[in-house]
């Protein structure tokens, strides 16, 4: 015999899906990265929190039992790294090539996950992983502390403009969970990142492999009462510097389906907008009133950050793809030439007079390199003369623009001061960067008495000696 059920349980069970699908795209999206020294443990700690977080559906258990057999470094029990580690290079040899991004939610929190390589070679490809991180969990072994690669990604984190890190001592249980291994390691680290301009740094001793501190807390450690990893990445607050923002918008293109509407479409890079605020198109100037925020779900009544929209203006002016919207009391820099700090990529050198394509938000011109100002270096943040650039280089850099263009600081704006550089010939990627302030305004910013470093909550300036960040790229 066959039941039918009520058209009510059908109604409830509908309502049930629409309220958690309602609930998901609600819910903040916090981008962190993994890093560390080679064989720290990165990809068993991603691995254990997908297993934790019941993300992991039985048949890959399975699949990775199999794989665990063949490739793992775990002897008979389950390797959780390979869960990541999904290039056959990087299982043969039980290490991170590649960056691999992982998806994953709670109840409180969505996630996204970069896990980078630790090897120096690779450094670029950590770069890559770190450009998109609201916040870093640097990787230590407890056996054997702080070291050079350690060193070398806190600084490239601080570079990367990532202000709140993780310390995650992991593999606690090879070092019998001793608190004076852990205080060591958390004081040799604070006594080296204190220049680094993070905003917090939070300590946790953890077993990876064990999965004590990482979702679930640990019971081999009663001296440690900080709570888990997952309990502080559900809690930590992420966006706020964005949501706080002037508004800006590249347009992406111009949606114009018959002769009756005309929209600029594009993801809000920072801030917020409503009907009836006062925008303007950069770097024309040309100044307008916001009519409508239209979506393929219906108007808005007000749009804020990573939102994709397309805005209706109240007046008919030129805007094309690579211009950029903006709050009219907030207006960015037009230039034609810029400081920007250049994470080399590519395996040609880079030498003053070279010519390649910059992509800044949607627009894309070329750039000529006037003059290498200096190199970084990435152990000891200090800058020195260079020549010419290898891959793997830091240096802050001169460049020409063949036209105007509508620019942030960096350290005013993640989105908006953000670029790459792409080769001519090849296309492929050849830099990551980060817009620098004029020199009179980085002088003036580091003038005795104006407010720095974590303590006022102030944003440095990058002339004044710590180190400048990247972030997010705009997607092409």
């Amino acid at each position: 015999m066959t039941v039918h059920q009520a058209p009510t349980a059908f109604a409830d069970r509908a309502a049930g899906y629409a309220a958690f699908l309602t609930a998901h795209r609600n819910k903040a999206v916090l981008r962190f990265i993994a890093c560390g020294s080679v064989d720290d443990g990165k990809s068993t700690l991603i691995g254990r929190l997908l297993h934790d977080t019941k993300q992991i559906f039985d048949d890959q258990i399975s699949a990775l039992q199999r794989d665990s057999r063949k490739h793992g470094t775990q002897g008979a029990e389950v390797d959780l790294a390979l869960l990541v580690d999904g290039l056959q290079a990087e299982r043969e040899q039980g290490i991170t090539i590649d960056v691999a991004y992982r998806f994953f939610s709670t109840d409180r929190r969505s996630f996204i996950v970069a896990d980078t390589p630790g090897h120096e070679q690779y450094t670029r490809n950590m770069a890559t992983g770190a450009s998109t991180a609201d916040v870093a969990v640097i990787l230590v072994d407890a056996r054997q502390g702080l070291t050079r690669q350690t060193r070398r990604h806190a600084l490239l984190v601080s570079n990367l403009g990532i202000r709140r890190v993780v310390l995650a001592v992991n593999k606690m249980d090879l070092a019998g969970w001793a608190q004076g291994t852990f205080d060591g390691i958390v004081s040799g680290f604070s006594d080296f990142a204190r220049g680094l301009n993070f905003a917090e740094v939070k300590a946790i001793p953890l077993s990876a492999k064990n999965g004590d501190n990482v979702v679930d807390a640990g019971v081999a450690a009663p001296w440690y009462t900080g709570g888990t990893l997952l309990h502080y990445l559900e809690t930590v607050p992420v966006h706020a510097e964005a949501l706080n923002a002037p508004f800006r918008m590249a347009v992406q293109w111009v949606n114009r389906p018959n002769s009756e509407f005309r929209g600029y479409s594009g993801r809000i890079a920072s801030g917020r907008v409503r009907p009836g605020d006062s925008v303007t198109v950069q770097p024309s100037g040309r100044t307008s009133t916001v009519a409508r925020i239209y979506t393929a779900d219906g108007d808005l009544p007000e749009a804020g950050e990573d939102e994709s929209v397309t805005l209706v203006l109240a007046d008919q002016i030129d805007a094309s793809r690579g211009q950029v919207i903006v709050a009219t009391g907030a207006p960015m820099r037009v230039t034609e030439t810029l400081d920007a700090r250049l994470f080399w990529a590519a395996e040609t050198d880079l030498a003053p007079g070279a010519s390649l394509f910059a992509k800044i938000g949607t627009a894309t011109v070329t750039a000529t390199v006037e003059r290498i100002v200096s190199r970084i270096d990435p152990e000891t943040g200090k800058p020195g003369p260079a020549e010419r650039l290898s891959a793997n280089d830091i240096a802050d850099v001169a460049l020409r623009l063949d036209r105007p263009v509508a620019v942030d600081a960096y350290a005013e704006n993640r989105e908006t001061g953000s670029l790459i550089l792409i080769d001519r010939e090849t296309t492929d990627t050849a830099a990551l960067g980060l817009v620098l302030a004029p020199k009179a305004e980085a002088a003036q910013a580091a003038t005795p008495g104006a407010a720095t470093g974590a303590a006022t909550g102030a944003k440095p300036a990058e002339g004044a000696g710590i180190l400048a960040r990247l972030g997010r790229l705009f997607g092409r």
